[in-house]
C-alpha cells in the first residue's frame, strides 16, 4: 500500500485520538497532511510534535489567537483559523483520504468542498450527512468521490454490501445498543449528566453519547442509513441488542442475511475506513464464538424514548425536517449537558421545533443552512423558557 496523504477534521476528539491511535500502529503506511481542533490547543500541540502536519485549523478564533501567540515559529507548519479552516484543511494539495471527526452541522461545508474535489471521505460527522442528505450523496454521486462510513453501525452495512452490487436488498438491521437507561424503570427527568454519559459499551464523545441515551441517535443512524444506501425507511429495521456484538446486518431478497460483528470498539471502523480496500491486523479483542453465552435481541420502545419516534418521522418527511430535526437536537443536548434543562427536555424542545418548521423540499445549500439557523434559534428560545420554570 503506498503511503496515504490524510487530514483529519477534529484530530482532538474521541473520533481523532482513535484514528491517530491506527495511524501510529501503521508507521510509515501514512502521512498526516493537516489537522483541525475546535478550541483543544494543548492536545492539538502535542499532536503537532508527534505527526508534523503540515497545516492546522483551530475553530475557536480565541484559541487560534492564543494558539499563534505561543507558536509563531514552528517549522513551517502553517495555521488556519476560524470555521473556514476546516474548509481550508479539508482542501488542502495532495490529499488522499480526509477524514471528518468533528461534531455537529460545522462539518457541512467542508465535507462538500472536499467532496467536490472527488475525495474519499471517511465519515464521522453524521449531521452532515442528516442535515444535507440528498445534497452530500449527490455531490458525491457527480464528482465521483467515494463515502466511507466510520460509524460502526454503517461501516458494518458497508462492509456486509460489498461485492454484493446486483443483489437487491430486502432490508437492513440497524443494531442499538440502548443506552444506559433502557432497562430503567420509572420517571428519567431527574437523570444526571454523568449518569447519561456513562454508556454501558462504547467510548464516545459527550454530544454522541447523551443521543445514544435519549436513542436519538438511532434515529439519527436510521437517516444515514436511508441516505448512504438509498433504502426507504420502511426497509430500515431497529433493532435492540444490549451486547453491541452485533454492528449492523442486511437482508437481502433470498432471506440471507450477512452480518459484522466484532467486540465494541471504535478502532475497527476507524481502521477500516482508513486501510479501504484492505483489511489488516487490528489491535482490539478478537471475538471468541466460544465465550459468548448469550446475543439478545429486542424490539425498540418509543413511548419511553419519544426521540427515536421524532427522527424516523422527520427522516421520512425528508426536505429540510431533518436538517431542523439535527439542529434543535444539538442545542438541547448541550443545554443538558450544561446543566440549563432536564434530560426530559430534549425531546420536548426538539418536537416544538419541528412542530414549528414548514418543510421546503430539495433545499440548496443556503436553504439548509437557514433551516439550521433557523432551528437553532428557535431550540434556544424553548430551552430559555424551560430555565425560568
Amino acid at each position: 500500500m503506498k503511503q496515504k496523504r490524510i487530514v483529519i477534521l477534529g484530530s482532538t476528539g474521541s473520533i481523532g485520538d482513535s484514528a491517530l491511535k491506527v495511524i501510529n500502529s501503521f508507521y510509515g503506511d501514512f502521512k498526516i497532511v493537516g489537522l483541525t481542533t475546535g478550541a483543544n490547543i494543548e492536545k492539538l500541540s502535542r499532536q503537532i510534535k508527534r505527526f508534523k502536519p503540515e497545516a492546522v485549523g483551530i475553530v475557536s478564533p480565541q484559541s487560534f489567537q492564543n494558539f499563534k501567540q505561543s507558536h509563531a515559529a514552528s517549522n513551517g507548519v502553517k495555521f488556519y483559523g476560524g470555521v473556514e479552516s476546516l474548509e481550508k484543511i479539508a482542501t488542502l494539495p495532495d490529499v488522499d483520504l480526509v477524514l471528518s471527526g468533528v461534531v455537529g452541522a460545522v462539518g457541512l461545508k467542508a465535507l462538500l468542498s472536499a467532496l467536490r474535489m472527488g475525495r474519499s471521505v471517511a465519515l464521522a460527522n453524521k449531521e452532515s450527512l442528516i442535515m444535507a442528505g440528498e445534497l452530500v450523496t449527490g455531490t458525491a454521486r457527480k464528482y465521483k468521490a467515494q463515502i466511507l462510513p466510520v460509524d460502526s453501525e454503517h461501516s458494518a452495512m458497508f462492509q456486509c454490501l460489498e461485492g454484493q452490487k446486483g443483489n437487491s436488498i430486502h432490508k437492513i438491521i440497524l443494531t442499538a445498543s440502548g443506552g444506559p437507561f433502557y432497562r430503567t424503570r420509572g420517571d428519567l427527568s431527574k437523570v444526571s449528566v454523568e449518569k447519561a454519559l456513562a454508556h454501558p459499551n462504547w467510548i464516545m464523545g459527550k454530544k454522541i453519547t447523551v443521543d445514544s441515551a435519549t436513542l436519538m441517535n438511532k434515529g439519527l443512524e436510521a437517516i444515514e442509513a436511508h441516505y448512504l444506501f438509498q433504502v426507504p425507511f420502511d426497509r430500515i429495521q431497529i433493532v435492540i441488542h444490549r451486547q453491541s456484538i452485533i454492528h449492523s446486518a442486511v437482508e437481502f431478497e433470498d432471506s440471507s442475511i450477512l452480518a459484522q460483528l466484532s467486540y465494541p470498539d471504535m478502532c475497527l471502523p476507524i481502521q477500516y475506513a482508513l486501510t479501504y480496500p484492505q483489511r489488516k491486523t487490528c489491535p482490539i479483542q478478537r471475538l471468541d464464538f466460544t465465550q459468548l453465552k448469550r446475543l439478545d435481541f429486542a424490539k425498540p420502545d418509543f413511548r419511553k424514548f419519544p426521540c427515536l419516534a421524532l427522527a424516523l418521522a422527520a427522516g421520512r418527511d425528508g426536505g429540510t425536517a431533518p436538517c431542523v430535526l439535527s439542529a434543535s437536537n444539538e442545542v438541547a443536548v448541550y443545554a443538558f449537558l450544561g446543566g440549563r434543562i432536564r434530560f426530559t427536555d430534549i425531546p420536548k424542545i426538539v418536537e416544538t421545533v419541528l412542530d414549528r418548521h414548514e418543510k421546503t423540499s430539495k433545499p440548496d445549500l443556503e436553504m439548509i443552512l437557514e433551516a439550521d439557523r433557523w432551528a437553532r434559534d428557535l431550540a434556544e428560545t424553548a430551552v430559555r423558557k424551560l430555565e425560568r420554570n
